[in-house]
């Protein structure tokens, strides 16, 4: 029987206390794992900097104490970007296995490759690291998670072969995307023959809380399935697709999941047109009429990522300040990453110079400040 394509990813698991991602609480996690194994579904995925650590706990109490160990397969990641040095590596990688109650991941991914810190794995021999541990036993497949433009996935693969698995964040909003690139990318993985496992399929919880004209025209053509389920359908449907994360955070998710997954039904021709139209509502409600064409960008002296910064003042647009505590948790990703923050424009003014659409960039830039930031510290 094929492998259910549903993977609970376990990033977004309910708390005891809302202000403390550490309270998590196992016995709803537990119910939740029960129904999901019971309902024909194996796949968790976890990381050591889900839920500060306490996520790969979770899946030791809830999971490998109380099941087989052929009964479920874990995924976990190799997170250099909260490692100091090289030599951290394999005392991280044994603590994982610790946390997770397990002898051995099925697979092991090495965590959020962008260029930089792709050198940053080739320097400290990541790659050479997770292809040890498979050749130890002590991981099954390996492969990575990617967040960059495909010239750079590219790359990757053409240097590592041998990764089995590339995960990608993939949706509907982000598949032409320019900063995400998300089918550009996936070419990439078709290109190679590496199978993708995917992230993100409703976008950080973006694609559930649609605004009210695109909600009316999903349930118009679907009135039994739920805003999600379109999202989840769509990566799901994508040839050479193993695995569909959805970070489930109360049971009510779990079952809105699994009831249509079980039997997956693949996206129709005439369901992409109604995807296609809700894709139209969702971009005329950016602000900021930004191509990415990154201009802007090469000369910029604080290094400021002004495309992505645009691209979350108009997701805060078209989701509405419901999506603000995830929005602000990229603009955190993107300055831990190096990136200079919007307040740190000197207003040199030379990406505006650069811009072909002559957008008032320094004063949008004010705009990202107000909305990211209090006092140019994160908000």
């Amino acid at each position: 029987m094929a492998e259910k394509k549903l993977g609970f990813g376990l990033m977004r698991l309910p708390l005891k206390d809302a202000k403390d991602t550490t309270s998590i609480d196992h016995e709803t996690v537990c119910k939740m794992a029960d129904e999901f194994l019971k309902a024909g579904f194996t796949y968790f995925d976890t990381a050591q900097p889900y839920h500060e650590g306490a996520s790969e706990i979770a899946f030791r109490e809830c999971v490998a104490k109380r099941y087989p160990r052929d009964a479920y397969t874990i995924t976990d990641k190799l997170s250099l970007f909260v490692l100091k040095k090289k030599e951290e590596i394999p005392g991280f990688f044994v603590n994982q296995l610790e946390h997770c109650g397990v002898e051995y991941f099925d697979y092991y991914l090495v965590h959020s490759l962008d260029k930089a810190s792709f050198q940053q794995a080739e320097e400290w021999g990541a790659f050479d690291f997770v292809s040890q541990k498979k050749a130890e036993g002590k991981v099954r497949h390996i492969g990575f998670s990617f967040h960059d433009k495909a010239d750079v996935l590219e790359e990757i693969l053409k240097r590592h072969p041998e990764m089995e698995y590339v995960q990608l964040q993939i949706n509907y909003m982000d598949w032409e995307n320019p900063n995400v690139q998300s089918r550009k990318c996936y070419e990439v993985c078709q290109k190679y023959n590496k199978t993708v496992l995917i992230m993100e399929p409703v976008k950080g919880g973006m694609l559930v809380n649609v605004p009210e004209e695109a909600k009316q025209l999903l349930k118009e053509n679907r009135p039994e399935l739920s805003v999600a389920s379109w999202a989840i359908r769509y990566a799901a449907s994508l040839e050479n697709v193993k695995m569909v994360l959805s970070g489930m955070s109360n049971p009510e998710q779990m079952q809105d999941n699994l009831s249509y997954m079980k039997e997956l039904q693949p996206v129709s021709d005439e369901e992409k047109q109604v995807i296609h139209k809700v894709v139209e509502i969702l971009n005329s409600k950016a602000t900021i009429a930004c191509t990415s064409c990154r201009y802007c960008v090469d000369g910029c002296p604080q290094k400021i990522e002004i495309p992505k910064y645009f691209a979350l003042l108009n997701d805060l647009s078209r989701y509405g300040d419901a999506q603000m505590a995830s929005l602000r948790e990229d603009y955190g990703y993107y300055l831990d990453s190096g990136y200079g923050k919007a307040s740190s424009c000197i207003k040199c003014r030379k990406c505006e110079s650069h811009c072909p659409q002559h957008l008032p960039i320094t004063a949008y830039l004010e705009d990202v400040a107000k909305v990211m930031e209090v006092n140019g510290e994160m908000a």
